[in-house]
């Protein structure tokens, strides 16, 4: 993969250098980020404190005959769950064209986000908190309970969706569905499967959308076809720089144990301005239920404030309590960061 890096580069460097000459990249936009982590945690016999390059983005995008829009994104971040270890993960996540032309129906093809919750989609810095909601993160395929290598969410597929019923300047429908590998980024397809993800929200004023989503399929890890069937049920207010957002999945299908053949989780959240767009504090309940149990669940009150010295640049504090039921662990988790983009 850093060979892949290296070509990224090469290629960036020349179509910079004839973007003026070549139509498919008239208007190229070059942008990354970078996210920079402390994390410390008392947990018992586990402890931790440490720094850590949570990761970084280096992205391509532009726009070609004015209805197709494409994009390639690389991630590159510090190696911290294998001791053994001391290099750098770098992989591509994004590579993807869509064609745009009408409002109602829009086709994208290659490698995105799954169209699976609300959250999933959402930048990680924007997304609010020092890491994505347990449930998404299980559930949705970045640390996916199957098993499955990380995905970042995403997959590769062809995608439909668009936004219908415009009344006061925004739509009330938005609907999006696709079908996909079943196996993560940068996979070929192993069992001839085919994952469907799919999602519709109304939006009955600005900056409130309620939604509902499904996805059914399988992958193929160790040889066995894992089977993944799940629902999502969110909600989301964000206006005026104030956000509340919850969702709840269910999962069937065995995790990679064999343990359990259900999961579900929720959170909710809010994150309300002290100085609008400078400076905010928030708090999240979040839990998690690996076998649908409550003795099996995992649950973090988070409570923090960020701060934004420029748009581009913003620093992070959380605490959270963390009460695992399983091993009967209470503990606390501080969490800073500083997120800086370009």
């Amino acid at each position: 993969m850093k060979k892949v890096f290296l070509l990224f580069l090469t290629t960036l460097a020349t179509i910079t250098a004839s973007a003026q000459t070549n139509e498919w990249f008239q208007n190229i936009k070059f942008s990354g980020y970078g996210m920079v982590q402390y994390q410390a945690s008392d947990k018992k016999e586990a402890e931790t404190n440490a720094f850590n390059l949570r990761l970084a983005r280096l992205a391509l995008e532009g726009r070609a005959h004015d209805d197709f829009y494409w994009k390639v994104q690389m991630q590159i971040n510090g190696n911290t769950f294998d001791p053994d270890k001391s290099s750098t993960d770098i992989r591509l996540v994004d590579l993807f064209g869509e064609w745009q032309k009408y409002e109602f129906f829009k086709v994208k093809a290659g490698q995105f986000k799954r169209p699976f919750t609300f959250e999933n989609p959402m930048h990680p810095i924007t997304q609010g908190f020092m890491s994505y909601s347990q449930n998404v993160s299980k559930l949705a395929g970045f640390s996916d309970r199957t098993g499955q290598h990380a995905s970042n969410g995403r997959d590769i597929g062809l995608q439909f969706q668009g936004d219908l019923l415009k009344v006061n300047d925004h739509n009330l429908l938005h609907y999006q569905v696709g079908v996909f590998n079943g196996e993560g980024i940068n996979q070929k397809d192993k069992n001839n499967q085919k994952d469907i993800i799919g999602g519709i929200w109304v939006v009955p004023v600005q900056g409130m959308r309620i939604g509902a989503f499904g996805w059914t399929g399988s992958s193929q890890i160790n040889n066995e076809n894992v089977q993944k069937n799940r629902y999502a049920l969110s909600a989301e207010y964000a206006k005026n720089d104030w956000t509340f957002r919850t969702e709840y999945i269910h999962n069937q299908g065995w995790n990679a144990n064999h343990t359990s053949d259900k999961a579900d989780g929720i959170y909710a959240l809010c994150i309300a301005p002290i100085i609008e767009k400078k400076l905010h504090v928030k708090a999240r309940y979040d839990l998690y239920r690996e076998a649908k149990e409550w003795g099996q669940s995992k649950t973090l009150y988070e409570v923090g404030a960020d701060y934004m010295f420029t748009k581009n640049l913003q620093l992070n504090l959380e605490y959270a309590r963390v009460n695992e039921r399983a091993g009967h662990f209470n503990y606390n988790l501080v969490d800073v960061e500083l997120d800086f983009r370009f």
